[in-house]
């Protein structure tokens, strides 16, 4: 195996893994469960490579128990994953499904007894058909649809969940898929995509309020923020990097910490940015104390001017300001293509750090890369890229908490290979093998790896092993 050196970090840094449901799961018709978006984004066809549906997935609705053992024998202190929203509500509001209640409780009590802390999030982007049929983040009435959701979770988990995370990437639910239509539910549209950011925004500070009325004990939300440069010093460059800071990242941070709407956002979007959809009252509520932030971060962007069609009904998104990913010149790229910058890590925290004041404690919710493992004649897999992007990422975690930004974890993306949204089976995140024919798992070396750091570090910080 691969000898890379362990990144230090301080004492109390928290280690752990992270999953999805759609992505791991299957079980998409069982014990009541209803379709969410992804269900009908991925039947349709064209939509995925080779017609992939997380049908069966890595099947973790069934095999949860031998999991919950490799996460185990990883060491890690937590375990990030969602609840697959439509198993508890098929309608996505009104009635309760119990099996997928009591999915959730023996998914949790496995992981408690393993001495793993629970991690929920409660939206990964599998939003209840039902809901879409409605309109779905287009209306309001998905928001208040996603706080009911969110007061049947906290009521039945939150005795055991240490932490909630309110939405994952919302940049991807909104613009990934209202905007450019790459995701589910695959729509091209202006209005909808802004009305959808600004209600992901909303859902998230209703569901802010539940959790708190219920007690819980640390609430957070995920952000993918982007480390952006332009291409050039050209004008039309550096305008389409100020367009791209709005897109990515202030849309976010700018209501959920400043308590206002992005700057630039007019000329972003045209004129589209200040619809109907907001409120009095929505900054105050967006804007709601929180325990952390997660960041999700994989690589940089690099972003050069692009034509806007004037009669394209979507917003500037990444496709027409201009994304070029593969930089600088020589640098390595991951299978999904994506350059690997782990100076560009410290970057992003720093920066977000000395733009934001009120900047709450920072959890990383999500780093790790898509490589392309070598397995042996015997089964082995050497995935050495892997454990020098994890090894370089975590070194530049540290260097940013020596620079004073307080990030208290790191949950690696992830633990199984799984199902990959859009690009199907193909690409491969996971720290285990999992063959999709047998849905055999098999640890990788950067399994061993990454248990290893967790070792070392608890023997060099002096925590007790768990």
């Amino acid at each position: 195996m691969t000898t890379v050196p362990f990144p230090e970090l301080p004492r109390g840094f928290r280690f752990g893994a992270a999953t999805a449901a759609y992505q791991i799961e299957g079980a998409h018709d069982e014990d009541g469960r209803g379709p969410s978006i992804w269900d009908t984004y991925s039947h349709t066809p064209g939509r995925t490579l080779g017609g992939a549906t997380g049908d069966t997935a890595c099947d973790h609705y069934h095999r949860y128990p031998e999991d919950v053992a490799l996460l185990r024998e990883l060491g890690v202190d937590g375990y990030r994953f969602s609840l697959s929203w439509p198993r508890l509500l098929p309608q996505g509001t009104g009635a309760v499904n119990p099996k997928g209640l009591d999915f959730y409780d023996r998914l949790i009590d496995e992981l408690l007894d393993a001495g793993i802390a629970p991690a929920v999030t409660l939206y990964h982007w599998d939003l209840p058909q039902a809901l879409e049929d409605r309109g779905g983040w287009r209306e309001r009435d998905t928001a208040e649809a996603f706080a009911e959701y969110t007061a049947v979770a906290a009521e039945r988990y939150g005795d055991r969940v240490e932490r909630w995370i309110t939405l994952n990437e919302p940049f991807c639910s909104a613009f990934v898929g209202y905007a450019e239509g790459r995701h589910a539910p695959g729509a091209r549209e202006g209005r909808g995509a802004l009305a959808a950011a600004h209600h992901l925004l909303v859902g998230h500070g209703l569901a802010v309020r539940e959790l708190r009325a219920a007690g819980a004990r640390e609430v957070g939300i995920a952000l993918n923020l982007d480390r952006l440069h332009a291409a050039s010093g050209r004008p039309e460059d550096l305008a389409a990097l100020r367009r791209a800071e709005v897109l990515h990242n202030e849309v976010w941070t700018e209501p959920l910490f400043a308590g206002r709407y992005p700057e630039h956002e007019t000329e972003t979007w045209e004129g589209l940015a200040d619809g109907p959809w907001r409120r009095s009252g929505d900054l105050e509520l967006i804007g709601g104390a929180l325990d952390f932030v997660g960041i999700n971060f994989y690589r940089p962007i690099t972003v050069e001017a692009a034509p806007h069609r004037a009669d394209d009904p979507a917003p500037r998104t990444a496709t027409d300001i201009g994304v070029v990913e593969p930089i600088p010149y020589g640098t390595r790229l991951t299978t999904m293509g994506w350059p690997v910058v782990p100076s560009a890590f410290t970057e992003l925290l720093c920066d977000l750090n000395a733009r934001c004041p009120h900047l709450p404690p920072v959890w990383i919710t999500e780093n790790g890369s898509a490589e392309a493992d070598t397995v042996t004649p015997d089964g082995l897999v050497h995935d050495g890229d892997r454990i020098d992007y994890l090894a370089g990422h975590l070194a530049a975690v540290a260097e940013a908490v020596a620079a004073g930004v307080d990030v208290r974890g790191y949950d690696v993306w992830s633990l199984l290979d799984n199902f990959e949204w859009a690009r199907g089976y193909e690409q491969r995140f996971g720290l285990v093998r999992v063959d999709y024919d047998t849905l055999t798992r098999t640890p990788k070396d950067s399994y061993h790896w990454y248990r290893g750091l967790i070792t070392a570090h608890r023997a060099r910080t002096e925590e007790p092993a768990r």
